[in-house]
């Protein structure tokens, strides 16, 4: 049976066609906000974010940092707060290239020192952390209150696009009573899945939610990613097993408290697993290699449940991929997975070996004059 929303309700925050006429009608004051806000304010309005309706107010960001829950004891890890820069009224109309997409409630408008809400949610606060660079970018003061959304953000993967409301019935419509959870930002190797099919074994349906947002230099662009899953799944998965869908949304590399967040993400979603691989939502060295699976001791109330994976690689002995648990044989017998050294050889011109990455993936990276972001 597929796990209730967090917190017990999907919570949707959708305007129909009339009520969105009716608010637009006030000529109400207006903010315009950049892309990742953007997605924020859709996450939470098509309840991705349950049991959260909108921006924290203070009590529940200093709950969150302070106690990794919501006031009422729920798990919640990571702050979803809205940076002030101006006073506006209590009822905004959120903007996003310059058309409506939301209506803001502010129930409060407080201060945070965002070098706290920094070191509190990365457990650092050194510049050296993506995450810690864009917490104090936002600045002190911050709205919270409920949001009502106007209109969906319109871009190139709509068609990879479902909501919670939209996964559960297309779960239940399979017939799949478990669902395991696979986050992704690369392109698949065969250390992928190795791990998607182990997880598969034990469950009805894998749902495959890469994503999507912004990337750094380096990275497989997205429209990559999705055209290399595709393959992947129409070649070597049975298609009545595998669901993909992607996630518009930032990371964070809050690590551990992210790993829990992303887990709160893919129960809204309908799922009852979540593979949790070494350092997860990680950036460098800022946390321990499995202490994104270790914090899930911390919330036995979680509702969805983990597979934890170490470290796997092809063995050239057992003739497979294995991980350390099963594999006899020594360093020299193991081929490791390395997303940096695949890159490199596509970069140089040379096709990843099949035992890195199916033959058909590779294809489609090659069909892309420039498969990486360039800023």
């Amino acid at each position: 049976m597929l796990p209730a929303p967090h917190g017990g309700t999907l919570k949707e925050r959708m305007a129909s066609e009339k009520e969105k006429e009716e608010i637009l009608k006030e000529n109400l004051p207006e903010i315009e906000v950049e892309r990742d806000l953007a997605w924020e304010v859709e996450n939470i309005s098509v309840g991705l974010f349950s049991p959260l309706e909108g921006f924290m107010k203070k009590e529940e960001l200093k709950s969150v940092l302070d106690t990794m829950r919501l006031p009422d004891g729920t798990p919640w890890t990571i702050p979803i707060v809205f940076p002030l820069k101006e006073n506006l009224g209590e009822r905004v109309i959120i903007k996003y290239r310059g058309k409506p997409l939301a209506l803001f409630e502010i129930e409060e408008i407080f201060t945070y020192d965002p070098k706290e809400i920094a070191k509190k949610t990365y457990g650092t606060d050194s510049t050296e952390h993506p995450g810690v660079v864009h917490t104090l970018s936002m600045g002190d003061r911050f709205a919270g209150g409920k949001l009502t959304l106007l209109s969906k953000i319109s871009h190139p993967f709509e068609k990879f696009t479902l909501t919670p409301k939209e996964t559960r019935v297309l779960f239940e419509e399979k017939g799949w009573r478990t669902v395991v959870a696979f986050q992704t930002r690369n392109v698949p190797h065969l250390g992928h899945e190795y791990v998607q099919k182990s997880a598969l074994t034990f469950t009805d349906g894998l749902f495959i939610n890469p994503v999507i947002g912004k990337k750094k230099r380096g990275d497989f662009r997205d429209e990559v990613i999705l055209d290399a899953y595709q393959a992947l799944i129409q070649h070597y998965y049975p298609p009545d097993r595998v669901v993909m869908s992607i996630w518009n949304t930032r990371m964070r590399y809050a690590g551990p408290r992210e790993a829990i967040f992303h887990a709160i993400v893919r129960k809204n979603f309908g799922c009852t697993h979540i593979i949790i691989g070494r350092d997860h939502a990680g950036v460098g060295n800022f946390y321990h290699p499995y202490a994104a699976q270790e914090i899930f001791d911390e919330f036995p109330d979680l509702g969805i449940i983990p597979f934890f994976f170490r470290s796997f690689f092809y063995c050239r002995r057992c003739g497979t991929v294995v991980n350390e648990k099963i594999c006899p044989h020594s360093e020299e017998d193991r081929v490791n997975f390395s997303g940096t050294k695949i890159r490199r050889m596509l970069l140089s011109g040379e096709d990843p070996s099949p035992l890195y990455m199916r033959p058909e993936v590779v294809q489609v990276i090659r069909g892309y004059e420039n498969p990486f972001v360039e800023e």
